[in-house]
């Protein structure tokens, strides 16, 4: 069934495909200045390569004038000027007339090149299959934006050159999300895992431990499973229509989530500091009348201030992602570290219900919108007609390293988002703890935590081959439950596992 989802996407895009006569790519168009000023930049274009084909190659494309003819349409010979466009790319508006009438009289007229300047959303030039064997210039879309930005920075008198490199099937930057979802799988996991069983082993001692101040775990029920997953499907349904009204408050619960997930990481070290030990004076205000030492207000201070430069400075793409990326990972060690799968069974139905969740809204869903879109790709991403270009901050995001049209043009970051990081490593933190209650060496944690980085592998495989948005889960899921049941099946555990009785304390693994 997993393997079928993917064929039928593929061949229904095929069918429309066929249908439409009608592909489209990303590609790219280098301007120069002719006075010498600013060095090149490129902007991104859509175009049709059935009219003809761009070179991969900046090197062998040719570097021609561009000329602003934006005041016409372009749609018929009365729109040309009097001596033509010879060895020229000219710029039209887009509407009036088909996208062919507009290249045919270009291309009579002598030019290289034509690029149709839009204001609304960049469309694939179609035509059929007669007009494009007439047609031997290329021709492509670019926005309105980018035409004023042209003329903004270079001037009237610039060259454009028209190109499409190769995508690289995968970008650098997937080592670095590798690097940050297995470390913070595996580092939560462990903490969470040996914070329980310590927390459980102090209470055993004594009740009136230090250990008793921090945070209580919330042992996820099959109760409290469905009632979660409800709400995301709810959630994500509602950011799909009314995505310019929710993510605002998305984003402000992202700010107070990941001050309070950051202040719970950082704390323990601050504790350990020989200086700030003093606390406030006596006082009757909310929470102070408790007394905080002095380097924990400063650290909530800290966190707050860190949560506030990144919803200030959120859209700078250049930094920001650095902030959030740090700020997204002390959130999920903060909900490994509070959530808490009490068996094997409930993380079996919490993992599998997700995988459901996540292949419906991935594969399909498609077949359910009228745009053709994945739900949870559109909103993951930001749909591409919202008002506010803000983007959803639930996802670890890093900027693709290699220079590519999809980078310049479609998606600039790879995403990972973090329920898959969240729901396998509850798993890995269930191992951990029983791996302690069996006194295992951590086989079980370890096992777990290899089989979600090959899970995570094997996500970046699929992506590559399909080259479209991925369900993790889908990947993440089978590896890590199968690797997790498998290992107790072959110690004889599997009873113990699935229960999660028994409970022994061996306090060389804390």
């Amino acid at each position: 069934m997993t393997a079928a989802a993917p064929t039928v996407v593929w061949l229904r895009a095929a069918i429309l495909l066929f249908v439409a006569q009608v592909t489209c790519e990303y590609g790219m168009v280098r301007v120069v200045s002719e006075t010498g000023g600013p060095k090149g930049k490129d902007y991104c274009i859509l175009y049709n390569p059935q009219w003809a084909h761009l070179p991969h190659d900046l090197g062998k494309a040719s570097l021609l004038q561009l000329r602003d003819w934006t005041a016409s349409m372009l749609c018929s010979p009365s729109d040309l000027p009097a001596k033509g466009f010879s060895n020229q790319i000219p710029l039209v508006m887009r509407g009036n007339c088909t996208f062919y009438e507009k290249v045919r009289l270009a291309q009579g007229s002598g030019a290289r090149g034509l690029l149709i300047v839009s204001k609304e959303t960049l469309v694939p030039p179609g035509g059929n299959k007669t007009q494009y064997e007439e047609i031997g210039i290329p021709v492509a879309l670019l926005s309105h934006k980018d035409m004023v930005d042209i003329f903004k920075s270079f001037g009237r008198a610039v060259r454009a050159a028209l190109h499409a490199p190769n995508e690289p099937l995968l970008d650098y930057n997937m080592v670095v999300i590798f690097i940050m979802a297995v470390g913070t799988v595996a580092l939560g996991g462990y903490w969470a895992g040996s914070r329980d069983v310590r927390k459980r082993y102090m209470k055993h001692k004594r009740d009136d431990g230090p250990e008793k101040q921090e945070d209580e775990a919330v042992d996820v029920t099959p109760v409290m499973t469905c009632v979660f997953v409800v709400m995301c499907c709810s959630m994500l349904v509602l950011l799909y229509y009314f995505y310019d009204h929710l993510v605002y408050v998305i984003i402000g619960i992202f700010c107070l989530a990941s001050s309070t997930g950051l202040y719970s990481c950082l704390s323990p070290l601050v504790q350990r500091l020989p200086f700030g030990k003093c606390r406030v004076p006596d006082n009757n205000l909310p929470y102070f009348h408790k007394r905080p030492q002095v380097r924990m207000l400063l650290l909530a201070l800290f966190c707050v201030a860190v949560s506030v430069v990144w919803g200030v400075f959120r859209n700078e793409d250049q930094w920001a992602w650095i902030l959030q990326d740090a700020l997204g990972i002390a959130f999920c060690l903060y909900m490994l570290k509070t959530i808490r799968l009490p068996t094997f069974k409930a993380c079996t139905l919490l993992l599998l219900v997700l995988f459901v969740y996540d292949v419906f809204f991935v594969f399909i869903t498609p077949f359910l919108t009228k745009s053709g879109n994945s739900i949870m790709v559109e909103v993951a991403t930001g749909p591409t007609d919202s008002a506010t270009h803000e983007k959803l901050p639930m996802v670890l995001k890093v900027p693709r390293l290699n220079t590519s049209p999809l980078a310049l043009c479609d998606r600039p970051f790879s995403l990972l988002g973090f329920g898959d990081i969240l729901v396998p490593g509850l798993l890995v933190a269930y191992c951990h703890r029983f791996d302690i209650q069996v006194q295992s060496s951590r086989i079980y944690f370890v096992a777990c935590t290899i089989a979600y980085g090959i899970g995570l592998l094997v996500t970046f495989m699929a992506l590559a081959l399909m080259q479209r948005g991925q369900p993790a889960l889908l990947y993440l899921v089978p590896c890590t439950l199968t690797t997790s049941g498998a290992l107790a099946l072959w110690r004889r555990e599997l009873g113990m596992f699935w229960t999660g009785s028994g409970f022994a304390v061996n306090t060389s693994l804390l």
